[in-house]
């Protein structure tokens, strides 16, 4: 009971988001459900402050948005993923895979770069801009996250560094389809693109369903999805290079706080479980729709709360060096994909 009087609000609150954005998306395509999710939670989020106070009743512990709004933006995002899972066949995940780590080495490199000596030439603290580089080029929030503890970073600078990386997440998602339709891209040159360009999980869901919504097909958010999995495992390599060049750097003991169970992106073995079932056991395809309609909807949740995670003026209050950095790296990813794309013929 303690735990659903500390979830349901915010869920609740998620939900009745998520229902009108859904039919949105449904009756405009071209906008999308998961625009309008993000869109209207920032929205209420800006006009009802009281929200960030994460209270609902004052006066009564425990009864806020908070937990519920967290809860949907991460746990139910990771569960829309796993659902995403029962439309895809399982060689197809490995084939993706293996074609997108081509054009991350040479993302993950230019992020890096970037980060390093424009960080420098922006005299911005050593912390926030390895922060921002591993969020700009691995995935966002969680990488950001994993990366904080093992290189010993403040609160201020993973604050500042999440804050950045997620302004140009909710950039991605309205630019990066209508960038796409500009360029007469494809569904998986898009879908690569997105994949290895935008910075979180849910952004690159988020953009590769707004543009499936206009193709009418799911090829690009089937194919957006997978790529951005594979990129996301890039967390354990990452972050365990950082804690030994942190432990020789300092003179401490390697790997100190560092934890592999909560860096491991655990629901992406559910997702290749998912996707396993769907290969090999003959699911029906009403059920495999259905579950997939599912995770659709989630995904709209998912991004209806990370609108109302939102704070435009914490955005702002940060200053202009970190996001001159972030959106530096941004766009240096988002050319050098199209760029070696075009190269490899993608």
């Amino acid at each position: 009971m303690k735990a659903i009087g500390n979830y349901a609000p915010g869920v609740i609150l998620c939900l009745a988001i998520a229902i009108p954005s859904w039919f949105i998306g449904k009756a405009l395509p071209v906008v999308g459900g998961p625009i309008s999710a993000i869109v209207f939670g920032i929205v209420i989020a800006f006009v009802f402050p009281a929200l960030a106070a994460k209270e609902l009743c004052a006066g009564r512990k425990g009864w806020g948005f908070a937990g519920g709004v967290n809860f949907t933006s991460k746990r139910l995002l990771q569960a829309s993923i796993v659902l995403l899972g029962f439309e895809m066949d399982f060689f197809n995940v490995i084939s993706v895979g293996k074609q997108s780590l081509f054009v991350m080495l040479f993302t993950f490199a230019m992020a890096f770069l970037t980060a390093y000596f424009l960080g420098k030439a922006l005299k911005l603290p050593g912390n926030a801009t390895t922060l921002i580089g591993v969020g700009t080029s691995v995935c966002g929030a969680s990488a950001i996250a994993a990366t904080a503890p093992v290189i010993g970073a403040k609160n201020e600078d993973v604050s500042q560094a999440i804050s950045t990386i997620f302004l140009f997440n909710i950039i991605a998602v309205f630019i990066f389809p209508a960038l796409g339709r500009a360029m007469n891209m494809g569904d998986i040159s898009f879908g690569m693109w997105a994949g290895t360009a935008i910075n979180d999980t849910s952004s690159v869901v988020a953009a590769g369903a707004a543009w499936s919504n206009m193709a009418g097909d799911n090829e690009a958010l089937v194919f957006a999805t997978i790529v951005k999995l594979t990129r996301t495992l890039m967390i354990v390599p990452i972050a365990l290079f950082l804690a030994v060049y942190t432990s020789y750097k300092r003179k401490r003991e390697s790997g100190a706080g560092f934890s592999f169970a909560k860096v491991f992106p655990w629901f992406v073995i559910f997702f290749a479980i998912a996707a396993l079932i769907n290969t090999f056991t003959g699911l029906p395809a009403e059920a495999s729709s259905a579950l997939t309609e599912a995770g659709k909807f989630l995904i709209v949740m998912a991004l209806a709360a990370i609108g109302l995670n939102t704070n435009i003026k914490k955005l702002i209050s940060n200053g202009s060096r970190p996001i001159l950095l972030g959106a530096s790296c941004w766009v240096a990813v988002a050319v050098v994909s199209l760029i070696v794309q075009k190269i490899v013929g993608i």
